[in-house]
């Protein structure tokens, strides 16, 4: 593998292959006094765990399918000691119903979990025994308010040996704090600060951690592709961690933010309240090939087939979540919750499609490609375009408009140009920037996620979209060009000069510093005078464009500077600017205040009274700093979610 391939494979792309969507032991960690058995289920980053002491077992943190679970205890012959839920899961559905029916076993959870079926509900310092293992609980909220971890110790042992610590620590990062309603997103960070500092952080070095997700999860931010961690690890290279202030500490978190999945509030309540039991060998309920299908105020139709087949003729208005994926996260970040959904494909795999929807609390119907062929109904076709092809109408001015559907931290790493970035989980609104009647291609790294834009663009009445064959791997398998954040020299392998970039924040994050974080940052508006009078952003102060960039008072600061304009193009020539001049954080409003209010829920903006804008001397606009010289990209250490 070339170095640029290596440098875009993710956990998207780690988990396209069929073991993914299969439990699969990471481990056996032998301990002095007992065993601890990670397993992975790599379409949702999700490690469960077996504690397993002198023929007791404790099940920790188990998906809702628990046909792997009960096939372990009865090949190692073990008694079921009891569940143990770290908190009431939001991107599964666990599976604590399902092992009490099979083993009529204990449930330990945290007293404050508000579950609604019968708990061994545990508090701060409890402890149980399995075997000769002891499991200490201890309350870490922030997460959740119900996060509670379990530090294991072996037999008459004084230092423990491993944390179990679900969503509050993860090798690399910390659990996101903006799940829980009711309760402000900084309060929840806090608590992860104080459980960290006054109780986690006074464990030994030498204690293993042990999270509940791995590399691409949505739970929290920079998780690393890495199993296990010990605390030492974590307290010198987790970046969270190095932050010793507690508002430091609090506004690195919230700055971290991206939108939870629509569906993680469905799932927590699934598991607060105990989820229905799964009949695992019903047959799924299929649906008639019909041509209301295609409207998309009733259904909302999934194929599940690769790319390419989908793109050689699909259902219109159907959108391609493939199966060889993180099938179940996708559906539950792009198919609204109680949405008529019927999944379409072939033979066998949509058993196992409706199987892996029951992880995340989805039900469908099914329908082959087959019986809607038959029934000659009609079909759409988007013919794929290959790298070269799209190289050449780019050399020759006669490209579509590109679309990279990825995060915008990916978009910014890695492009292939000079290409427009829609994040595919809010493609469907940011897409009213575009004209539906232009040509227009999407790009992800693997043709995963651009094949899915390609529905969603249909569902919005766009005729002429396409996507790039193979992503961004094949671009590179291709040898072109591509474009990074780092410009790499010559044979002769000169120093590797880094170019930092402003970071892009979105309304929804911007919103949420203002709300919980006020005073913790500094916003400066560069547009005019008079449009700056007419509305802008509470506590947000008028600069002019070329002060901004010369004056070295914004060069320093305890908080991050974030730049806004118009339509977001001016701040982010700015921003460069200013990043490689500076250590403190930058970061540019995504799509300027047009976006800002027509996208937040503030409202219209509220305006001010004539002559209440500072009055700006204009000065000579900066120009934007060039394009670094293509390259092959950096190597990457943390996961995205994406392909």
């Amino acid at each position: 593998m070339s170095e640029g391939e290596s440098a875009i494979k993710d956990a998207e792309s780690a988990s396209h292959g069929v073991d993914a969507s299969q439990y699969q032991i990471v481990d056996t960690y032998a301990f002095s006094d007992f065993q601890l058995v990670q397993i992975n289920l790599a379409v949702l980053s999700h490690y469960s765990y077996l504690v397993v002491s002198e023929g007791k077992v404790l099940i920790v943190d188990p998906g809702r399918d628990v046909d792997f679970y009960v096939s372990q205890v009865k090949d190692q012959s073990l008694s079921v000691a009891g569940v143990f839920l770290t908190h009431s899961h939001a991107d599964f559905v666990a599976g604590h119903t399902e092992l009490v029916k099979l083993y009529n076993c204990p449930i330990y959870q945290s007293a404050k979990s508000g579950a609604k079926y019968k708990i061994e509900a545990v508090q701060d310092g409890d402890a149980i025994q399995v075997g000769a293992a002891t499991m200490r609980f201890v309350d870490t909220p922030g997460h959740v308010l119900d996060g509670t971890s379990a530090v294991v110790f072996g037999r008459d042992k004084k230092i423990p040996e491993a944390i179990l610590t679900g969503d509050f620590l993860f090798v690399g990062g910390v659990g996101r704090p903006d799940l829980v309603e009711g309760i402000t997103s900084s309060a929840l960070a806090g608590m992860l600060y104080d459980a960290w500092t006054q109780k986690v952080s006074k464990l030994p070095d030498s204690v293993k951690v042990f999270p509940a997700h791995g590399a691409g999860s949505l739970c929290g931010a920079h998780l690393k592709d890495q199993p296990f961690s010990t605390l030492g690890e974590e307290r010198t290279s987790n970046p969270t961690l190095q932050h010793k202030n507690r508002n430091e500490f609090v506004a690195a978190v919230l700055s971290e933010l991206s939108e939870p999945p629509q569906y993680f509030k469905y799932n927590a309540a699934l598991n607060r309240n105990g989820p229905d039991l799964v009949n695992w060998q019903e047959s799924p309920a299929v649906v008639s090939a019909q041509r209301e299908l295609t409207d998309v105020s009733k259904h909302y139709v999934v194929d599940m087939r690769d790319s390419k087949e989908y793109a050689s003729g699909h259902i219109p208005n159907s959108v391609n979540i493939g199966l060889r994926g993180r099938f179940e996260t996708w559906v539950g970040i792009m198919v609204p919750w109680g949405s008529e959904m019927v999944v379409c494909g072939d033979g066998n795999e949509l058993n196992e499609a409706i199987h892996r929807l029951h992880r995340v609390g989805y039900r469908g119907r099914v329908l082959t490609f087959s019986e809607w062929t038959k029934a000659n109904l009609p079909l759409l076709k988007n013919a794929l375009i290959s790298p070269k092809e799209l190289y050449n109408k780019m050399q020759d001015n006669s490209s579509p408009m590109i679309v990279d559907v990825r995060l915008p931290s990916e978009w910014m790493g890695l492009r292939i140009g000079t290409v427009l970035n829609l994040p595919l989980n809010r493609l469907a609104e940011l897409s009213s920037k575009l004209e539906s009647s232009q040509p227009i291609v999407a790009v992800c790294n693997s043709a995963y996620r651009s094949s899915m834009a390609i529905g969603i663009w249909e569902r919005k009445g766009f005729a002429n979209v396409t996507s790039l064959e193979g992503g961004s791997e094949a671009w590179i398998e291709a040898g072109l060009p591509v474009y990074s954040a780092e410009v790499r020299g010559g044979t002769s392998a000169p120093a590797r000069k880094a170019i930092p970039l402003p970071e892009r924040i979105c309304h929804a994050e911007l919103k949420r510093l203002m709300t919980d974080l006020p005073g913790t940052f500094e916003t400066v508006d560069i547009r005019p005078a008079e449009m700056y009078a007419d509305y802008h952003l509470p506590n947000s102060r008028n600069v002019d464009i070329a002060d901004l960039v010369e004056n070295p008072v914004y060069l320093v600061g305890t908080g991050p500077l974030i730049i806004v304009d118009r339509d977001g193009s001016l701040a982010m020539a700015a921003g460069g600017i200013l990043a490689q001049k500076t250590q403190r954080q930058i970061k540019v409003l995504y799509g300027g205040l047009e976006a800002y209010w027509s996208e937040s829920q503030f409202g219209s903006p509220v305006p001010v009274s004539p002559g209440a804008g500072q009055r700006i001397v204009p000065g000579p606009s900066p120009s934007t700093p060039a394009m670094p010289a293509p390259s092959a990209p950096a190597v990457t250490r943390k996961k995205s979610a994406g392909c």
